[in-house]
């Protein structure tokens, strides 16, 4: 397990035992003497950032949405009200009043339009096909979110322990320059090597300056998914030679991960627009009833009214429509294919990312930090000894390079880790 056990096994025991404990404690213990003393894990602020998440609030808003649009699909079109007057004289002495020919009516009606069944049900079908799509958008945002904010505490779980481990080598450069000194005191040595030792501390506290900037930028991205700083410590990082699943069923499970998620919905919402368009062709029915009231001493009179509309010239109506519609859904066919390829080619490279780091990561935790640690110690007993001091800086620079390189790759090992393991929505396997 990568964790902050492995990057204390990469200090030699001898030093870590003796004083390393007890500076990391006391720069600990000032750090976060007045924060809470509860650890921030990475599965805590996962779970924390979706629940409190605006951006997962609006996918579930808009889901709503599509759900209240669902809801009025493929209903009755309003009935229309309709007053008037019919058979108005505009000659005589009766002209343009309501009483002045016995043929004049003063109407009320209500007509009523009646879609086909299947252009109701394509109606319906397309707005299913629509809250499909706001749903999958509402967990690919959840799975982005995991994502982001597990790159965020990895950042800054890998900067904070790079600090410790840049802490703890300080003070075998403060022991390189008190011998230095020590040298000089006693005619051995001379102040050009002083000088050299002390610019090297001086490098030391930069780099610790920037990983310490580095941990703040990366407190900062995950506060702004969290929405308070996260000023308490983080815990212990997950094991990340160990993923929920291989690469075979991650390649066999494409169309269910985050990326490809609302691709079958864009299908089904392509393929309901094309019943739609088809449902163009079947007539569409009204019905429509009017009263008419007329001077009195006549009866009054009421009408009835069945109406059909004719698709007659289809061709260039609605056959183009279905075409233009069908197009649309061979083209989203065609990009899912595409996106499918797509994210087959980023679960490989990521896989092979991942595998790589963990083989290198191993390494410098088993073979070249031990060397590093050894070929410095040699050097400083060689420099003790009246040796020359270039060596010793040499293997001075070389610990606290392969130090920091190791703790950045398991930065860029825990990313590669949360970028596979957050692919699948929670609780689905391939």
């Amino acid at each position: 397990m990568f964790s902050h056990r492995m990057l204390t096994r990469a200090l030699p025991a001898r030093r870590w035992l003796c004083h390393g404990c007890i500076a990391l404690f006391l720069v600990a213990s000032s750090a976060w003497a007045d924060q809470p003393t509860t650890a921030l894990s990475l599965e805590a602020a996962t779970r924390r950032a979706t629940e409190h998440a605006p951006l997962l609030d609006a996918r579930l808003a808009s889901q709503d949405a599509a759900r209240e649009e669902a809801g009025r699909a493929g209903a009755l079109p309003d009935p229309q009200l309709a007053v008037g007057i019919e058979d108005l004289a505009i000659h005589g002495p009766g002209a343009f009043t309501a009483g002045g020919d016995p043929q004049t009516q003063r109407t009320v009606g209500l007509t009523q339009v009646l879609p086909s069944r299947a252009k109701r049900q394509a109606q319906r079908d397309l707005a299913g096909a629509h809250v499909e799509q706001a749903t999958s958008t509402t967990v690919m945002t959840q799975l982005a979110i995991k994502q982001q904010v597990a790159a965020a505490w990895i950042n800054a779980w890998g900067a904070h322990h790079e600090i410790e481990m840049l802490q703890a080598m300080r003070r075998e450069w403060a022991v390189d320059v008190a011998v230095a000194e020590a040298r000089l005191r006693g005619g051995t040595g001379s102040a050009a090597d002083v000088l050299a030792m002390r610019t090297e501390a001086l490098d030391l506290e930069n780099r610790i300056d920037d990983a310490t900037s580095r941990e703040y930028q990366a407190r900062a991205a995950l506060g702004r998914w969290l929405g308070t700083p996260v000023k308490e410590p983080l815990a212990d990082a997950p094991d990340f030679s160990v993923l929920p699943h291989d690469e075979a069923s991650l390649l066999a499970s494409l169309d269910q991960q985050g990326n490809l998620l609302d691709w079958p919905a864009r299908e089904h919402a392509a393929e309901a627009a094309v019943e739609v368009a088809k449902a163009e062709k079947h007539p569409e029915w009204s019905v429509g009833f009017t009263y008419g009231s007329r001077v009195r001493g006549l009866s009054d009179m009421v009408s009835l009214q069945v109406g059909v509309s004719l698709p007659l010239f289809t061709h260039n109506r609605q056959d183009r429509g279905i075409s233009a519609r069908a197009d649309d859904l061979d083209a989203v066919r065609a990009e899912h294919d595409d996106a499918r390829r797509q994210q087959a080619e980023a679960v490989q490279a990521a896989w092979a990312q991942w595998d790589a780091l963990g083989r290198q990561a191993r390494r410098h935790l088993d073979q070249l930090l031990p060397q590093a640690n050894d070929r410095a110690a040699l050097a400083l007993a060689t420099y003790r000894g009246g040796g020359d001091i270039q060596p010793l800086l040499e293997a001075r620079r070389d610990e606290i390079s392969h130090h920091t390189d190791y703790a950045r790759m398991l930065t860029e090992y825990g990313r590669a880790w949360a970028a596979l393991t957050y692919l699948l929505p929670e609780g689905n396997t391939p």
